[in-house]
């Protein structure tokens, strides 16, 4: 039996043979062209059909998933129209003189890399989409038919590829493919959103990909865990198809705690609240019974663009966000840029160890104008709903009290313009950082809530840095030292009177739920898919017989 190790992408458990796709792209040589208008034309003409079939996917999306999901191809319409990936083409067709097939393959490489290199997770996950246009686009100049492009099986099966794209996925017959593994992708990829909807379970990030020899063999996948098993023994087969159904009957059921406050069985009350990594999560959140938006991060207004974004802009999507969630908590972190998430136009200097570097409020607090900027906006979204805002990579009192300054001027601006905003915006403090743990009793008296970022806080404690694959099994939330700090810093918050939340990975923990809730932890803040599952476990704890054990292990 081999065991491999993933992130869990799409829940439940899979298990059919293993059908290992080809990565191999077909690779477009240079050519040189002598009639440069004619291949422009012939380009142009392909890239219409690629629109039309994008339209095709959308409607069949619209169709089978609702209109949440189909927005994904009439994001990819767009990028099919998108000036600079035009122009891209365009350019390298008349000034190299070359054949379109080589300027699309030329330009989705340079686009892919761009969004591939960016540390924000759903930028990132962009990349794939890119290369999936671009394909769409040579099929229609190799003549060959999109639809028909992944082959088809006759048995239940596990695919295996690098990625796939989001036009891969609508074609998959669920009856057919039974599981995703991936040894590249995102859990925030369009093909990760398509593979949840479609119920279908999915690995991603696979570090040990299977070779040639393992394909068709009898594979497991838990969704879950990130687990993949091939060829298994016995004993690991017969655990997983009695889980599968165990499985089947936890997840039928959870549709029975939608609308139900998170409260344990001996009447622990715990706010599950949603991470947002962009404005397309929305409908997510609001469909999976999110009580709340407890991490908006704000970086997606500025990554992937060449230019600061105005206050209007901003607000714009601060205001769509709050209406949507109809009078639920938004809570907004202000821009967390620096250390493995960079913008060129902000000119950040390089650095040898950018995460202790110039990052988060350490930005802000000198870009004063761009953070003001963003503040404004905030402000004036308020009006429209129930606002927090929280400021990242805290270290001192004194950075709590210059941002309270910013604060003071923007409100005072405000009113100066007779522009409404709300009067009721809580502010808090992420602790990500071993300093902001041990002056937490003095940060407790400054704000009004806190949020555990378990992400940083674990990679400062341990000294890991969390993407460095060498030292990555070092990299672990459990680490008692971790526990202690969350346990310091909720007993501060509590004797100040304000609650604490968690909005790291570890939120989601279903190992960790019963120590979180055992501390009193107020809020975990989540990806929006593991909401009805945490909250089904928080249903059925009992807090008070596990409280006393648990507390004397810390």
């Amino acid at each position: 039996m081999i065991v491999l190790k993933g992130v869990g992408a799409s829940d439940g458990i899979a298990i059919a043979h293993l059908n290992i796709e080809s990565n191999n792209v077909q690779a477009c040589e240079k050519r040189l062209i002598k009639d440069v208008e004619l291949e422009l034309k012939r380009y142009e003409t392909a890239r219409e059909q690629a629109i039309c079939y994008t339209k095709t996917l959308y409607e069949k999306a619209l169709a089978d998933w609702g209109e949440k999901e189909a927005e994904i191809f009439k994001s990819h319409e767009m990028m099919l129209k998108d000036k600079d990936y035009c122009s891209s083409i365009e350019q390298i067709i008349t000034q190299e003189n070359s054949n379109a097939e080589y300027a699309i393959q030329e330009t989705s490489k340079q686009f892919s890399k761009i969004f591939s290199e960016m540390s924000d997770p759903y930028m990132k996950s962009r990349a794939i989409d890119v290369m999936d246009i671009s394909t769409c686009i040579l099929n229609s100049l190799f003549c060959q038919d999109d639809s028909k492009i992944l082959r088809q099986f006759s048995n239940s099966t596990l695919l295996f590829k690098n990625d796939f794209a989001p036009s891969e996925i609508s074609s998959f017959d669920k009856k057919i493919v039974k599981g995703i593994l991936c040894s590249e992708g995102s859990t925030y990829s369009h093909t990760s959103i398509l593979l949840r909807v479609m119920k279908i379970p999915s690995v991603v990030g696979i570090k040990d990909k299977p070779d040639d020899s393992l394909n068709g063999k009898l594979t497991i996948i838990d969704g879950s865990t990130g687990e993949v098993f091939i060829d298994p023994d016995d004993a690991t087969l017969k655990f997983f198809k009695s889980k599968k159904q165990e499985y089947k009957s936890f997840y039928a059921d959870l549709k029975s705690v939608r609308g139900k406050p998170s409260i344990t069985a001996d009447g622990q009350l715990i706010k599950l609240y949603a991470n947002m990594n962009n404005p397309d999560e929305i409908e997510e959140i609001i469909k999976n019974d999110s009580e709340g938006i407890g991490l908006v991060r704000s970086e997606f207004i500025y990554l992937g663009r060449k230019s600061f974004p105005t206050e209007e802009e901003q607000f714009k999507i601060y205001k769509e966000i709050i209406e949507k969630m109809n009078g639920k908590e938004v809570i907004i972190r202000t821009l967390d840029i620096g250390s493995d998430k960079r913008a060129d136009y902000f000119e950040l200097p390089k650095e040898c160890n950018p995460a202790l570097g110039y990052r988060g409020i350490r930005v802000c607090l000198e870009k004063s104008e761009v953070f003001l900027t963003q503040l404004k906006a905030i402000y004036r979204a308020s009006n429209y709903g129930k606002v927090s805002i929280m400021f990242p990579m805290i270290t001192s009192i004194e950075e709590v009290n210059e941002i309270k300054n910013h604060l003071k001027t923007v409100k005072e601006d405000l009113k100066v313009k007779n522009v409404p905003f709300s009067n009721d915006i809580k502010i808090g403090v992420m602790i990500e950082t071993p300093a902001a743990v041990m002056i937490s009793e003095e940060l407790a008296k400054e704000v009004d809530f806190f949020s555990i970022g378990t992400n940083d806080l674990t990679q400062y404690t341990l000294a890991v840095d969390r993407q460095n694959s060498k030292v990555n099994s070092l990299f672990s939330a459990h680490h008692k030292a971790i526990l202690r700090m969350i346990k310091m810093v909720v007993k501060n918050a509590h004797s100040a009177g304000i609650e604490v939340g968690i909005c790291g990975e570890s939120s989601s923990d279903e190992s960790l739920l019963e120590t979180f809730l055992a501390l009193g932890v107020d809020k975990l803040s989540m990806s929006s898919h593991s909401i009805l599952k945490t909250r089904k476990l928080v249903l059925a704890s009992n807090v008070s017989k596990i409280k006393k054990n648990i507390l004397s292990n810390l």
